[in-house]
C-alpha cells in the first residue's frame, strides 16, 4: 500500500513541478529576450538573497511534520507561528538594508528589486507549512493548485510586465504573486492550518531544526553563493549570462531529482519506523535518478550553443551550460541520498555533508571566480561530484545502497547517452541549422531526446521495469 501511495504521489509532484518549473523557465527565456545580462543579473541576485531569506525562515519544516510522532496539526499551527514570524522579521531587516547589502554585492541597481522581493517571505513561510502537511501524507495532488497554479499566475504577470516594459522589475513582482496567491489557493484545495502554539510540539520542533536547519542553510547557500560571488568579482552583467545557463541546466534537477527526494522523505521516514529494510528502494531511486536527469542532462549539454537563439548577447552562457549539465547530475544523486540520510535519523551526518559541499564549493570560488563563470561552472561540478563517493559511503555504512555493479551499470547508462547525444551533434553538422535557428532548435532537441531516450531504455531496461513494478 505505501509503495501505491509513492508511485501516485510520485506521478503528482512529477506534474506539480513540471507546470510550476515549467512556467518559470517560460519566464527566465521570456526575459532573455527582453532583459540585457546585467538587467538578468540584477534580478538573479535579489532572487539569490530572498531564496536564502526563504531557507531560513522554514528550516527543517517539511521534515519535522513529515516525521513527528505528535499531532501533525498542532505541529503544523506551532510551526506557522515561528516560520510566519521569522519571515516578517526577515522582510523587515532585507527592506531596511537593501541598499547597503547591495553595495556590499556591488550592485546598487539591485537594492529596490531586494525591497520588493522581501515582501514576499511571510506569505511564503505560510506556504511552506501548508505543503509541509501535503508532504507528509504523500498528497502531492492538493499541491497542484497552490503550487503549480501560484507559479503559473506569477509567470504570466511577469511575462506580461515584461512584455510592458516593466524592465526588471516584472519577474520579481511575478515572484511576489506568487508567494501572496500560494497560501491562499492552499486553503482552496483544502490544506488550512489553524496558528497555535504548544510547547512540546515547539521543543520538537526546535530541536530538529538545530541540526536539520543549519543543513538547509548551508544547501540554499550551495546554490546561491555563486551568483552573489560572480556579482562581486565579475559584475551584474556576467551573472546574468551564468544565471541563464543555471537556471536552464536547474530543470532536469527539479523535474526528477526533486520529484523523486519529495517521495523519498516520507516514503523511507514511514518505512523506518515501520522497522522496514530500505536498500532495495533506495537502490531503485538512486538508479531512476541516474537514467532519467543522465538522459535529459545529455540532450542539455548536447545543445548547449543554442542558447543563442535567444539572442547572441547569450553566447557566452553555453559553455557554462554544458559544464552546470555535470553538476545537475551531481546534486541530483546527492540530493535523493540526503533525503535518505535525513529519513533514517542520520540529520547530523546530512549537516556534515553539506558543510564539508560549501566548504569546498567557496574555496574554489575564492580561488577561481576572477577568471570567469566558466571556471565557476567548472568549481561547481568538481565540487558536487567530490562529495558523490564520501556520501555514497556515508549509505553504505548504513546498509542503505544498492549492490555497486548495478549502479555501474546506470552510470554506463549516462555516459552512453551522452557520448550518443555528441556523436548525433557532430555527425548532424549544419544539417540543423545555425544556432540561432529557433527551428533548428527544436528540431535537434527532438531527434537527441528520441535518441537518448532510446539509449536510456535499452541500458536501463531491468531499472525501468523494476521502478515502474
Amino acid at each position: 500500500m505505501t509503495g501505491d501511495v509513492a508511485v501516485r504521489g510520485s506521478l503528482w509532484l512529477f506534474l506539480v513541478n513540471v507546470v510550476s518549473k515549467g512556467s518559470q523557465v517560460a519566464v527566465t527565456l521570456v526575459l532573455a529576450a527582453f532583459l540585457t545580462p546585467g538587467a538578468l543579473g540584477l534580478v538573479a541576485l535579489a532572487v539569490a538573497l530572498v531564496n536564502i531569506g526563504q531557507v531560513v525562515q522554514s528550516m527543517g519544516v517539511y521534515d519535522v511534520i513529515s516525521r513527528t510522532s505528535g499531532d501533525p496539526r498542532r505541529v503544523a499551527g506551532t510551526l506557522l507561528v515561528l516560520s510566519a514570524g521569522a519571515g516578517a522579521v526577515l522582510a523587515l531587516v532585507l527592506v531596511l538594508a537593501a541598499d547597503e547589502v547591495a553595495g556590499v554585492l556591488d550592485a546598487p541597481g539591485a537594492a529596490p528589486l531586494v525591497r520588493l522581493a522581501a515582501v514576499s517571505l511571510p506569505f511564503s513561510a505560510v506556504a511552506g507549512v501548508q505543503l509541509g502537511l501535503v508532504h507528509r501524507d504523500l498528497d502531492f495532488r492538493r499541491r497542484l493548485l497552490p503550487d503549480a497554479g501560484g507559479a503559473v499566475l506569477g509567470a504570466v504577470v511577469a511575462v506580461a510586465l515584461a512584455v510592458a516594459g516593466a524592465g526588471p522589475h516584472a519577474p520579481v513582482l511575478g515572484l511576489l504573486c506568487t508567494a501572496v496567491s500560494a497560501p491562499l489557493l492552499a486553503v482552496l484545495a483544502g490544506v488550512r492550518v489553524r496558528p497555535c502554539w504548544d510547547a512540546a510540539a515547539a521543543g520538537e520542533s526546535l530541536r530538529w531544526i538545530a541540526v536539520v536547519g543549519p543543513g538547509a542553510l548551508v544547501a540554499v547557500l550551495l546554490v546561491n553563493v555563486d551568483y552573489l560571488a560572480v556579482a562581486r568579482v565579475l559584475g551584474a552583467e556576467a551573472v546574468g549570462a551564468y544565471s541563464l545557463a543555471y537556471r536552464i541546466a536547474w530543470v532536469p534537477y527539479i523535474v526528477v531529482a526533486v520529484v523523486l527526494g519529495g517521495v523519498v522523505l516520507p516514503l523511507c521516514a514511514e518505512l523506518a519506523r515501520e522497522g522496514r529494510e530500505l536498500s532495495g528502494v533506495v537502490g531503485r531511486f538512486t538508479l531512476a535518478v541516474l537514467a532519467l536527469t543522465g538522459g535529459l542532462y545529455a540532450v542539455v549539454a548536447a545543445s548547449a550553443d543554442r542558447v543563442v537563439v535567444l539572442g547572441e548577447r547569450w553566447a557566452a552562457a553555453a559553455l557554462p551550460l554544458a559544464l552546470l549539465c555535470l553538476y545537475g547530475l551531481g546534486i541530483s544523486l546527492l540530493h535523493v541520498w540526503y533525503q535518505v540520510l535525513k529519513a533514517t535519523g542520520h540529520a547530523r551526518r546530512y549537516l556534515a555533508l553539506e558543510v564539508t559541499h560549501l566548504v569546498v564549493l567557496v574555496s574554489g570560488l575564492f580561488a577561481f571566480t576572477a577568471r570567469g563563470v566558466v571556471a565557476v561552472s567548472l568549481v561547481h561540478a568538481v565540487a558536487a561530484w567530490s562529495l558523490v563517493p564520501v556520501t555514497w559511503r556515508a549509505l553504505a555504512r548504513r546498509g542503505l545502497t544498492p549492490p555497486a555493479g548495478s549502479l555501474a551499470r546506470g552510470a554506463v547508462g549516462v555516459v552512453a547517452a551522452a557520448g550518443c547525444a555528441a556523436l548525433v551533434v557532430r555527425l548532424a553538422g549544419d544539417e540543423f541549422g545555425p544556432p540561432g535557428s529557433v527551428a533548428g532548435a527544436v528540431t535537434q532537441g527532438v531527434v537527441l531526446v528520441a535518441v537518448c531516450g532510446a539509449v536510456v531504455v535499452v541500458l536501463n531496461r531491468d531499472v525501468l521495469r523494476e521502478v515502474r513494478r
